[in-house]
């Protein structure tokens, strides 16, 4: 008697519809509305998105440096008006 082999993959094991992964994935393509996530693994997506955003809010408030684009606009136009007269 032989004996099988022990095998990490999930994939393999695949045992829906007709046992074969092909079949599966057909399936799965041809239904999208009976294929839905966990709602285990939805939660800790949305979980680890707040934190993500978090990092992000907390990176851009504690690195980014203000950066003056018009810096004395009534100033610089009244020096080039000036210039213009001369």
């Amino acid at each position: 008697m032989t004996r099988r082999k022990k095998t990490r993959s999930l994939a393999d094991k695949v045992t829906i519809r007709t046992g074969k992964r092909k079949d599966f994935k057909k399936w799965r393509h041809e239904n999208p509305d009976l294929v839905t996530s966990s709602r285990r693994f939805t939660q800790k997506k949305r979980q680890q998105r707040k934190l993500q955003a978090a990092r992000k809010l907390a990176r851009q408030e504690t690195e980014g440096q203000p950066i003056a684009i018009h810096p004395d606009a009534s100033g610089s136009a009244s020096s080039r008006g000036e210039e213009s007269d001369r």
